[in-house]
C-alpha cells in the first residue's frame, strides 16, 4: 500500500495519534476521556462452537447465516458492521439460546458465504438496500417479527427496519444510537479534529483508497479494529477468524460503494429513491428500544443527541472502557440488553 517504509511507519503513527478521534466515526464526536486506559488481557476466540453456516435465497442475494437455538423460540436477529463479520456474536449467541430465543446471525452482503445469485447485479452499498436484504432474508426463513441488534453497519440497518417496516420489529437494540444517513445533512462540515476520524472514507474515495483496500483489506481491517477498541487486546486468532470473510469477492465493491455512497459521491439504485427519501427525512422509530454507547462515542456517550428520535419505550445504556465492537467486547452486556428490552 505504501511507497516505502517510512511512509508506512508515518501512517501508522498519524493512525495511533488518531485513535480517540476515530470515536467519532459515526457521529463526529470528541475523542474520550478514557483512550490512554490501559489494555485489558486477550480476550482468546469463544470456544463454543458456532455453526454451521447456512445457505438461503432471499432477493437479490444467496445469504450465509447462523441459525442456533430452538426454532420455536422468540427470534433475534444479530447484524455485523465493517470491519467485521458475523463472529462479532459469537459469544453473545450462546447467552441468547440458553435464555430460549432463536439467533439469526447473517452475513452482510460482500461477506463471507453470503454471494450475489446474478453476475449483473448491481453491487450496492447503499443503506436501504441492506435493510431490504434483511426483510427479504426475514420472508425466505418465513420470520414475522424479530428483535433486531447491531453495531456500526448494523446499526444502521437494524435503525432503518425498524423505522420503515415497524411490523417487522420487535425490538431494537443499537449500538451508538440512530445512525440512519441524511445525505444532505452528512455533507455538513465537522472541527479538523473529528474530520481526522473520517480519514478511511477520503481515502476510500479515491481510486488509490480502492486498489489499497483491495490489496490490503486485512491488515487494513486490523488496523481499524486497533483504533476503534483501543483497550480491547484480541489475540490474533480471533482477528483473523473474521478477517477470512473479507475474502468474499464482491467485499470490495460493496464496502467502497458503501461509504462513497454516503458522501454523494457515487450513486445509489434509482429504485430505492422513495426509500431514501423517508430515510432523509430522519424517522422516528416507534418500536421499544435500548441504545448502547461505548468510549468509542465520545462526547456523543449520553445518546442525549438522539433520544428524541426514539418514540417507543426507551432506555440508553453507557458502557465505560469498551470499543467499538461492543457485542464481542462486552457480549453479557449486549445481551442483557436484548433479554430486557424483550420485556418492555
Amino acid at each position: 500500500m505504501y511507497a516505502d517504509n517510512q511512509s508506512r511507519r508515518h501512517f501508522l503513527g498519524a493512525a495511533a495519534t488518531a485513535a480517540a478521534a476515530f470515536a467519532g466515526t459515526q457521529l463526529g464526536i470528541a475523542p474520550s476521556a478514557h483512550a490512554n486506559a490501559p489494555a485489558a488481557p486477550p480476550t482468546p476466540p469463544s470456544s463454543a462452537p458456532f455453526g454451521p453456516i447456512k445457505q438461503v435465497n432471499a432477493g437479490e442475494l444467496n445469504i450465509g447465516y447462523i441459525d442456533e437455538g430452538p426454532a420455536n423460540g422468540p427470534v433475534v436477529l444479530l447484524l455485523h458492521g465493517w470491519p467485521y463479520d458475523i463472529h462479532s456474536y459469537a459469544d453473545v449467541t450462546p447467552l441468547l439460546t440458553q435464555r430460549g430465543y432463536r439467533v439469526i446471525v447473517p452475513y452482510l452482503r460482500g461477506y463471507g458465504t453470503t454471494k450475489f445469485l446474478s453476475s449483473d447485479t448491481f453491487r450496492n452499498g447503499q443503506q436501504a438496500v441492506l435493510a431490504l436484504d434483511t426483510i427479504a432474508l426475514m420472508d425466505a426463513l418465513k420470520i414475522e417479527k424479530a428483535i433486531i441488534a447491531g453495531f456500526d453497519w448494523g446499526s444502521r440497518t437494524a435503525d432503518i427496519v425498524a423505522a420503515l417496516w415497524p411490523q417487522r420489529c420487535k425490538a431494537l437494540v443499537s449500538v451508538s444510537g440512530y445512525l440512519i444517513v441524511n445525505r444532505v445533512a452528512n455533507m455538513k462540515p465537522l472541527s479538523p479534529k473529528a474530520e481526522l476520524g473520517w480519514w478511511y472514507q477520503y481515502y476510500f474515495a479515491t481510486e488509490r483508497g480502492r486498489h489499497g483496500y483491495d490489496a490490503n483489506r486485512s491488515e487494513f481491517g486490523r488496523l481499524i479494529w486497533t483504533i476503534a477498541s483501543p483497550k480491547w487486546n484480541f489475540d490474533d486468532a480471533t482477528y483473523q477468524r473474521t478477517a477470512a470473510a473479507f475474502d468474499n469477492p464482491d467485499h470490495v465493491d460493496i464496502v467502497i460503494h458503501n461509504y462513497r455512497w454516503r458522501l454523494s459521491l457515487a450513486e445509489g439504485d434509482p429504485k430505492y429513491d422513495k426509500l431514501e427519501d423517508k430515510l432523509s427525512e430522519g424517522p422516528v422509530i416507534t418500536v421499544p428500544t435500548i441504545t448502547i454507547s461505548s468510549d468509542f462515542d465520545g462526547a456523543a456517550a449520553d445518546g442525549k443527541a438522539y433520544a428524541g428520535k426514539f418514540s417507543g419505550k426507551y432506555a440508553h445504556k453507557i458502557l465505560n472502557g469498551i470499543g467499538h465492537n461492543v457485542p464481542q467486547e462486552a457480549p453479557k452486556a449486549f445481551a442483557d440488553a436484548i433479554i430486557e428490552v424483550d420485556s418492555y
